[in-house]
């Protein structure tokens, strides 16, 4: 199973939200690219990244500048969300040398649009499907849609062949260390042949290790990592993951 280390980044800081409240927000660091040197020397092979100033539509500058940094301080994938709605941002965003870029909002309101921006760049789009209570989430985690996280994963199937993967986060979930929704999850990875990446509440061992056995292909990890309930190389060794 692929583990992702989350660097959430706000005014070009790493934090964590809870549940997406942006007024329950901690901060992790200073330097986003230090952080990301961590992860990496601690043994992350890839590194996902999260502009929550974009995602609600705030001036992105300082976080791009951290992104920016961040990929000139490692050398692993990286895949970066929020605010990825248009042709120019996606173009900008790869040119800068990010590997996947996640389409969350767009991926809803603009169903062919995200399609045909799978097909010009194959195996480079994940769609974030982020859930409150079943039902998608946009702007941030801002507003509740009323179609089915599972309904959208399916549209979007059809829609395209080239989706890299879904990241799926149940909101109530994330940021709160209270273990992540295996129903869901297992309930998502069942509805579409598209690779799934687990994301929001994974918080112990033994959580690494139920997803391992549902055979998840990936999981995101953020708040455990920070305040020390997991520690990545054991996570990576579960998952499989670790150097040899």
């Amino acid at each position: 199973m692929e583990i992702w280390p989350a660097i959430d980044l706000r005014h070009g800081r790493c934090v964590r939200l809870q549940q997406g409240d942006y007024d329950r927000e901690t901060v992790f660091g200073e330097d986003p690219a230090a952080m990301a040197r961590r992860w990496v020397v601690a043994g992350a092979r890839r590194l996902h990244l999260v502009d929550l100033d974009a995602a609600r539509g705030d001036d992105p500058a300082e976080n791009l500048a951290a992104v920016r940094a961040i990929l000139q301080a490692v050398d692993v994938p990286c895949q970066l969300g929020g605010g990825v709605r248009s042709d120019e941002t996606i173009d900008e965003l790869l040119a800068m040398g990010l590997s996947r870029l996640v389409v969350g909002s767009a991926a809803l309101k603009r169903p062919e649009w995200f399609a045909a921006m799978c097909d010009a760049h194959p195996g480079r789009l994940a769609a974030g499907i982020d859930a409150r209570e079943g039902m998608v989430a946009t702007d941030g985690w801002l507003e509740t849609s009323t179609t089915p996280a599972i309904t959208l994963a399916r549209d979007l199937r059809q829609r395209s062949e080239n989706i890299a993967a879904i990241i799926y986060t149940d909101i109530a979930k994330d940021g709160m260390l209270q273990g992540p929704n295996l129903a869901g999850l297992k309930e998502m990875a069942a509805a579409t042949d598209i690779p799934l990446v687990a994301s929001g509440g994974v918080t112990t061992i033994d959580d690494v290790q139920a997803l391992v056995d549902a055979q998840m292909p990936a999981a995101i990890i953020g708040r455990a990592l920070y305040e020390g309930h997991l520690d990545l190389p054991e996570v990576l060794e579960v998952a499989g993951e670790s150097v040899d």
